[in-house]
């Protein structure tokens, strides 16, 4: 979802775009990665890979959720690194515990709360914990944590579907729906993401942390209930509490990731009216 976004946001302003999906590179070989990187020569890697089927992971895939968001992101620094190559990395608001109503700052300590989270929080530390031995030492890094993440579909296999495609499909479909009214955090366009990405890089921010959602937040049940008005579709909604739908891992209550360093982005709220346009223009065949 993230990928194609930054590979059109990249080309449109002019440079040269490598797009690897994982049939071109594994990035859990650390050989593999440094051969292709250092044959290559990239000015800027973005990682815009992830692992995150949060319940399957609670359930048995510890070890490859550790692979792919935790050691994979070392190869990539060790590879940046060795290149001279700026590297961007994301990261999520499940980073925390949830206990915070006001939100979180980028310097708040991670707190995770599901083998996801862990997984998560173990690839920050291959960029940012270099004095523990864990990351490496003079990278040149811009962590992003975001949350929520809606846009166009990924069109690679086992692609996850989006919030908003989901709850499109189901007002189709039912008459009513329970929606979880908790769990607050801030919806994210794929879009607004991968250009505020780009804005980093170029306003040449330092290498840190950073937070990078739409404005606001709202529960589950808010985000759809907002994803209903702006289509014009007629769906009972039936508010519930996060224990109705019993999950294997944990999610945070409260995980607003607040931005003390960048310009605010537009609202949540305006981000998701545009992508409903311009997915009614696509169905009607503009």
């Amino acid at each position: 979802m993230l990928g194609q976004e930054l590979v059109s946001e990249f080309e449109i302003n002019g440079y040269d775009v490598v797009a690897w999906d994982k049939e071109e590179i594994d990035i859990t070989d650390k050989e593999q990665v440094n051969k292709k990187i250092s044959a290559l020569q990239p000015e800027i890697i973005i990682n815009a890979a992830a692992y995150n089927a949060v319940d399957k992971i609670e359930q048995g895939e510890k070890e490859l959720a550790e692979r792919v968001n935790g050691y994979a992101v070392r190869n990539l620094a060790e590879a940046a690194r060795r290149v001279d190559a700026t590297l961007v990395h994301y990261s999520t608001d499940y980073v925390f515990d949830g206990a915070k109503e006001e939100g979180y700052k980028e310097n708040d300590e991670p707190k995770p709360q599901s083998v996801y989270a862990h997984s998560k929080w173990l690839g920050e530390q291959m960029l940012v914990n270099y004095e523990s031995g864990v990351g490496v030492q003079g990278l040149k890094f811009y962590l992003i944590r975001t949350s929520r993440l809606f846009g166009k579909p990924a069109k690679s296999e086992g692609a996850k579907k989006g919030f908003v495609d989901i709850m499109l499909r189901l007002a189709d479909e039912k008459k009513e729906l329970e929606l979880v009214d908790e769990e607050l955090s801030s919806p994210t366009c794929a879009v607004d993401l991968a250009r505020r990405t780009r804005e980093i890089i170029e306003w040449q921010k330092p290498f840190s942390i950073y937070h990078v959602t739409n404005s606001g937040a709202c529960t589950w049940c808010g985000w759809a209930k907002k994803i209903f008005e702006l289509s014009g579709k007629s769906v009972k909604m039936i508010r519930v509490g996060a224990d109705k739908f019993p999950r294997p891992a944990k999610r945070p209550k409260y995980s607003v990731l607040l931005n003390t360093k960048l310009p605010p982005m537009r609202s949540w709220e305006s981000a998701l009216e545009e992508y409903l346009n311009l997915t009614e223009d696509n169905t009607n065949g503009h």
